[in-house]
């Protein structure tokens, strides 16, 4: 149709009824003609081109025939093309409702065209019915289902502060409120009422980044009462993390009984010592004496007596005025005295009664000690994950290469215990200060071992079998770091190398592993009061080489090698049932695979999949139930210990 090959290109965009059509073209002459079929109407069109009188090329056009043509369109440079577009053209202004928005809320200031008043107490603010439906969730609900209130000019709003009303009717004019210290609580009550829950859940961040010794129980309280669950959960962790500084506010003091045997009851408080929990029942017992005196026996039933130091429970405990006084309290004292004198006596106390506190919500760092390089080699290398910003890094490495190696974590202090160096099993043991970033030489274990269960109770550190170099072991070693000393305890029933090695419910829990001839599936347990070691019940599969930890009611292994396989599979124990169960599997196989716990996650580091080490890591989120990849490991290829050191919270 355009028949153009001369000199200089232009471009013609034609405007038409119901159509626009551009071309591209090189007028050969000072007079040509190109006909263009109207889709539209069946007729065709003829262009005429002229130059003006600059010499420009003006395009003439009409229907073929027709002794009317009309100027149309001055000619650019362009290439050539020719199409029609549609006859709908959608067209928006995507800020107008914004900028529509600002106009009412203009007109509203202004009392011009408002359709209705909300009325609290003495105060009255008009607004447009419209307005308050699309934006108020309750509006929208009373103004669109002929509710009494529809039709009436003037509605009365019981239960709201003022404030905080005239604050949410700007909002939803403007979409900004400003929330302060003064109005969060009142503006969080009328945007509960009003089903605002956007402007609620910004109440509820601003008090969940101020929280604060002083006002976390309050605060908890509001929670509670509002049911603000998040902010409920995280109130509830501020408290347990800092139960101490807690202890001592005017809040505390305050709490009702029913709310103290809560929280002393918790196995959650961050204490250093059981002492500060019986220093601060003590405390809100003398702060209303005469009405809180006749509560301490059963206050005193929850604080976990025998894990104070004897020295503590007769200059401190027993010498206090109340206990003196009460028969009850002093029969307290004297079952937990003779917990140490008389340690025959210990199976018959109640488990949580010796069970140390742990504040599961603090934010651990893990360290990945020693290990295996591609080669097989042994490393000396340390590195250490956040688990909230999901990075590595380096940190001072050990004096000694150390391969299967036990790590433990005491008093903000990491132990790398035993291992293997390339050449021999070892018996030393060094100790890295996070503070320091460095590494410090401690006493060597009694026996030399590789591949042992590590784990921490009540101030020590336990090393559960592993391997000399020539047989699976039994043994059993127990470290003092205020002796630093050795000493070896009860053997285990069978002989364990490569067995998961945990503390659950207070007791230390070994399971799996190999003596050198079969793997097992079966489950023994440790009462480091009684020095006896019980059996438990078996986990579903035989593995060795696997992870273990615990976290809450449950206890958890993960990975290892059944005799034929390298496993992803998991299970679960609950303390509840007693029994074992299948967990969903990891998502990769891994064998020599470490598992530690800390914020309430399960974070499996590492490990061997039959080809190559793993410098990979997985963490389990029990509220999924699913496993995730985290950020690999920087300098490590499997085969690590892995220990993890709590942060203090700030």
């Amino acid at each position: 149709m355009l028949d153009v090959c001369i000199e200089q290109l232009y471009t013609a965009v034609i405007l038409w009824p119901q159509q626009l059509i551009s071309f591209t073209y090189r007028p050969p002459c000072l007079e040509h003609s190109i006909y263009v079929l109207n889709h539209k109407t069946r007729g065709v069109y003829g262009l005429f081109y002229f130059e003006d009188s600059a010499g420009r090329p003006v395009v003439y056009g009409g229907p073929v025939g027709s002794v009317r043509a009309a100027p149309l369109l001055l000619l650019t440079m362009g290439d050539v093309f020719c199409e029609e577009l549609e006859d709908l053209v959608h067209f928006s202004v995507h800020d107008l409702p914004a900028r529509g928005y600002v106009v009412m809320e203009e007109i509203r200031r202004q009392g011009r065209l408002c359709d209705v008043t909300l009325k609290v107490g003495d105060h009255k603010f008009s607004a447009h019915r419209i307005i308050l439906a699309a934006s108020i969730p309750y509006f929208h609900a009373m103004f669109t289902n002929d509710m009494v209130e529809c039709k009436q000019d003037e509605i009365l709003m019981q239960g709201m502060d003022p404030s905080a009303l005239e604050a949410l009717i700007n909002f939803a004019y403007s979409g900004h409120v400003a929330i302060d210290q003064q109005n969060v609580q009142s503006l969080l009550i009328g945007s509960s009422f009003l089903q605002l829950q956007n402007v609620k859940d910004a109440c509820c961040s601003f008090l969940q980044e101020r929280l604060h010794p002083k006002n976390c129980l309050g605060v908890r309280q509001f929670a509670e009462t509002m049911m603000c669950t998040t902010l409920y959960d995280s109130a509830s962790s501020f408290l347990h993390q800092h139960f101490v500084e807690v202890s001592l506010s005017e809040e505390f003091l305050g709490l009702r009984t029913e709310e103290v045997l809560e929280l002393v009851g918790c196995d959650e408080l961050n204490v250093k010592a059981e002492e500060q929990v019986f220093e601060a029942v003590l405390a809100w017992v003398h702060h209303d004496r005469d009405r809180r005196e006749s509560l301490l026996p059963e206050l005193l039933s929850k604080i976990r007596l025998p894990l104070c130091r004897p020295q503590f429970l007769s200059d401190r405990v027993q010498q206090d005025e109340l206990i003196r006084c009460c028969h009850k309290c002093r029969d307290l004292v004297d079952e937990a005295k003779d917990f140490h004198l008389m340690p025959e006596r210990r199976p018959h106390l109640p488990a949580f009664k010796t069970r140390q506190r742990c504040c599961t919500s603090i934010t651990g760092l893990i360290y990945a000690v020693g290990g295996l390089n591609s080669s097989g080699d042994s490393l000396n290398v340390v590195e250490v994950f956040d688990p909230i910003g999901n990075f590595w890094e380096r940190c001072q490495p050990m004096r000694m290469a150390r391969s299967r190696v036990g790590v433990a974590v005491i008093n903000g202090l990491l132990y790398a215990i035993g291992g293997y160096d390339g050449q021999s099993r070892l018996s030393t043991v060094e100790v890295y200060n996070p503070e320091t970033d460095s590494w410090t030489q401690v006493s060597s274990m009694n026996s030399q071992r590789s591949a042992m269960g590590t784990v921490v109770i009540d101030g020590h550190i336990y090393v559960c079998g592993g391997y000399d170099g020539k047989s699976s072991l039994n043994s059993v070693e127990c470290y003092s770091p205020e002796t630093d000393r050795w000493t070896v305890v009860t053997e285990m029933s069978a002989s364990r190398s490569a067995a998961g090695v945990t503390v659950f419910d207070g007791r230390i829990f070994v399971s799996g592993g190999h003596d050198g001839l079969q793997i097992f599936n079966t489950v023994e347990y440790y009462n480091h009061h009684t020095n006896r070691w019980h059996p438990a019940a078996s986990m579903l599969n035989k593995r060795c080489r696997h992870g273990a930890a615990s976290l809450g009611s449950h206890m958890y292994v993960a990975g290892g090698y059944d005799g034929s396989g390298f496993l992803s599979g998991a299970e679960v124990f609950s303390s509840a049932s007693g029994q074992w169960s299948l967990l969903v599997a990891m998502n990769t196989r891994r064998s020599r695979v470490s598992l530690v716990s800390t914020s309430g996650r399960l974070y499996a580091v590492g490990g061997y999949d039959g080809q190559s080490n793993l410098s990979s890591v997985e963490m389990y989120n029990p509220d999924t139930n699913r496993w995730s990849f985290m950020a690999p490991m920087v300098c490590h290829e499997g085969g690590v210990g892995v220990g993890c050191i709590p942060l203090q919270p700030a």
